[in-house]
């Protein structure tokens, strides 16, 4: 670029020296203005030329810098979607890594089965599926559906006191109440769409919260989604860390 510009420059430089020559070595009045305005026409074209270039060289680095800003935008775009949890993608959370990695309770197993039995297969969800055999639960969610389920960990159910957990355990009323408040019908709903939603209901009747919550999702206030994802035969499981509770 720098050259072609040295270039003109020179060109313009050797029309006014010629100008100059034919000048001084005419004989009369119109050889001297017609050198002048020949060198005036050759300035004039070279100062166009050398305008139009820089307005060409402008709207190339616009061109250049709304490309760049695209591309920006466009990775954004792509973080943004990286963010979130899909069904497609699988399984997702520490809690995944506990889950076996073969037969009837591993993620391709459970996904062959309904809800309650694919849950009955799976060691980390054993205390699970003993309240929900003791609240008569099991037939309902091993029904069509569809369900998106927060199943609480065994660990999560450890931290009820002992004397607690066995007098909730003994009232159906209560223990019915409390599953229900884990099941959500008719929906599918995979992190992703659940990271879009502020609350979803519940068969118990009431509405639990959503959050983000460290990359992940807080359910109710009450509980973090640990492995999200579990596909079911009938739905979808989340597998959370703590127990949650109505009304609260």
């Amino acid at each position: 670029m720098q050259s072609s510009k040295k270039m003109r420059i020179t060109l313009i430089g050797m029309l006014a020296s010629l100008s100059l020559v034919a000048a001084a070595c005419g004989d009369d009045e119109e050889t001297t203005d017609a050198a002048g305005d020949a060198t005036s026409e050759a300035t004039e074209a070279a100062t166009e030329a050398t305008e139009s270039e820089s307005e060409s060289e402008s709207e190339s680095e616009m061109g250049s810098e709304s490309e760049s800003e695209s591309e920006s935008e466009s990775e954004m775009g792509s973080e943004s979607a990286g963010g979130g949890m899909t069904l497609e993608e699988g399984p997702v959370g520490p809690a995944c890594a506990s889950i076996p990695e073969e037969g009837e309770g591993s993620f391709s197993g459970m996904a062959d089965d309904p809800a309650a039995t694919a849950a009955s297969n799976n060691p980390e969800l054993s205390t699970l599926v003993t309240a929900v055999t003791e609240a008569g639960l099991v037939d309902t969610l091993n029904s069509e559906g569809p369900f998106t389920i927060f199943a609480p960990a065994n660990s999560a159910f450890a931290k009820i006191p002992a004397a607690d957990m066995s007098a909730v355990m003994a009232d159906k009323e209560t223990l019915t109440s409390i599953l229900t408040l884990h099941v959500v019908q008719g929906e599918v709903l995979d992190g992703a769409a659940l990271s879009e939603m502020d609350s979803v209901p519940t068969v118990n009747g009431e509405e639990i919260t959503i959050a983000p919550a460290g990359g992940s999702l807080e359910v109710n206030g009450q509980a973090q989604v640990v492995c999200a994802n579990v596909e079911v035969g009938n739905g979808v499981v989340h597998i959370i860390d703590s127990v949650m509770m109505p009304g609260a």
